[in-house]
Formats: C-alpha cells, structure tokens, sequence
C-alpha cells in the first residue's frame, strides 16, 4: 500500500518587511554654536571698517556731515571714485606699485624656493641652523634697521639708467631688495616644510636619469610645489602691495611712490573729505581682492594640502 503526500498549495510571498530607516540627526553641540558665533563675530568685525569706508564713499560729504555716517542715505552716487582716481593721480601710482611688487614676489619666490630645495633634498652641513637663521630674520622690527639702512642705501653707487640719484636710495631697486631680504625667510620655512612632504624617490629617480641639480629642481621638484608657490603668492603680493614704511624713508621723489602714498593726495592742506578718502582707500585695496579671487583655488589648496601632509 502506497501513500501519497500532498504538497502544500504554494502561495505568493510578498515583499519582505522593510525595516524602517532612521535618521541619524547629528547632535549639534554647544561648543560648535559658540564657535560658529565667534567666528561670525570676527569676520565681521573685520568687514565692517571695509563695508562702511564703501557705505561711506556713495554719500556726499554734506549728508555725513549733517545726518552722520550711520544714518539712512539720501543720495547715493559713484562721484567720488571718479574723483579719486584723476585727483590722485592713482594711474601713475598702480604703475609704481606694479614696478616694486611683480618683481619683488618673482625674485622672493624663485630664490626661497631654490634654498629650500637645497635644505630639503641635499645634506649641507649646518641646515637646520641656516634655516633658524633664515626665519629669525623675519623677528627683527623693520624700525630698528631704518637708520643703518638708509646710511648704506646712500653709499651704494647704482649707474645713471637704475637710479636717477645714482645711488641705491631712491630708486625702485632698492625697494625691491629690502622686500625681498626680508621675505625670504618667511617662503624659505614654509617651502621647507612642504618640500620635506616630497618623496625622495623622485629626485633619486632623476639623477639615475641623469639630471642635474637645476633639472631636478625646475622639472620634478617645482612643479609638485605649485599649491604651495600660489598661497604665498597672494600672501606676499598683498604684504608688499599694502608697505607704506620702505618706500616713504627709502624715496625721496613724489613721483615713484607706491599706490599707498597716494592717498595723501587726497588730504587738503586745510580740509579733508573723507568720504572721498574712502572711495580712495576703496580703489587702491581692489588689486589685492582682484589677487587673491584669481589664486583663491592654488591658495586654499596650498593651505590645506600643506596641512594634510606629514
């Protein structure tokens, strides 16, 4: 006798419960509250001087003087700006700037960049000294050396076609130099650092190659420090834009001074309109905000691939 088993009728399984997803809601803290609001704190603590020289330089001086700086505007205009800008002869004053920064941030750049790559990847006795040495120069206050400087700026002779004085006083080489000696140092110990983040391997790799020193240097070694170059790029373009110390004691002629004298244009010798001495200091601060908008990208990557590395 033979049994059979009957199989169970088969039923359509449905989709199986989804379990249900949950939120994980970050817990924001306090600590980072009062982060963020002290932080928000100081970036406006430093727009505002900048925001109220702009609200500033759109008023007339009669309506300042009448409602104050603070009240609601009349009458808002860009008179001013066209006025700074012929008055002070600015034009003249950006090409001087250009002349003392472009070449003091080229050299600056290229000379730390080749004595940090020679700390960096060749064993010179002594390094580690050179290096101290080279950002203990930037503690020293640039007062103290103003006397010694411009005894010695008058006793270098320069040829007729550098200076018109025929000495290191008084001409843009001169200018350029002191931005430079006192830059140096600054680049030299930033690059160090980020050139000591480089792999070895690469510049071994080229002498088997066989190249030479400045090979290894301008083709491997550069290239790989571009974010770096870039951050102080902008850093030493505004350092050198904004000096107003060097030029004034180591100038003597009206004509050659930088963008930052010519405000002084601005002041009248019994009255001083400073709503029109904003929209100055307006006009001559552009350039760095223009610099820093086009190297924004190699600047914050400088930063924090500097920071990321090691």
């Amino acid at each position: 006798m033979s049994t059979t088993t009957v199989a169970p009728p088969l039923t359509r399984a449905g989709p199986p419960p989804q379990p249900q997803l949950r939120r994980n809601r970050r817990r924001i803290r306090p600590a980072r509250i009062l982060l963020y609001a002290f932080l928000t704190t100081v970036a406006l603590g430093w727009l505002a001087p900048l925001l109220l020289a702009v609200y500033a330089s759109l008023r007339p001086y009669q309506e300042t003087a009448k409602y104050g700086y603070f009240s609601w505007p009349h009458k808002l205009s860009l008179h001013y700006y066209s006025e700074a800008w012929s008055g002070a002869d600015m034009p003249r004053y950006f090409k001087n700037t250009l002349i003392i920064a472009v070449p003091a941030v080229l050299l600056t750049l290229f000379l730390a960049s080749f004595v940090a790559f020679a700390l960096s990847r060749f064993k010179v006795p002594g390094r580690k000294t050179l290096l101290v040495m080279f950002t203990a120069g930037n503690l020293l206050p640039p007062q103290v050396m103003v006397t010694p400087l411009y005894t010695a700026y008058t006793k270098i002779p320069l040829p007729e076609w550098a200076s018109s004085s025929l000495t290191l006083y008084d001409s843009y080489l001169g200018v350029i130099a002191i931005h430079v000696a006192f830059q140096t140092g600054f680049c030299v110990f930033v690059l160090y650092n980020y050139m000591q983040t480089i792999p070895i391997e690469l510049t071994e790799a080229a002498v088997v190659d066989g190249a030479g020193v400045w090979r290894q240097y301008w083709q491997v070694i550069l290239p790989l420090t571009r974010p770096a170059l870039g951050a102080l790029a902008t850093l030493e373009f505004t350092w050198i834009y904004n000096d107003f110390l060097w030029a004034l004691v180591l100038m003597t002629s009206g004509d050659k001074l930088p963008v930052t004298s010519a405000l002084n244009n601005l002041r009248g010798e019994f009255f001083t309109d400073y709503n029109l001495l904003a929209a100055g200091s307006v006009l001559v601060a552009l350039p760095t905000l223009i610099v820093f908008f086009a190297l924004q990208k190699q600047f914050i990557s400088g930063l924090t691939l500097g920071a990321n590395k090691g």
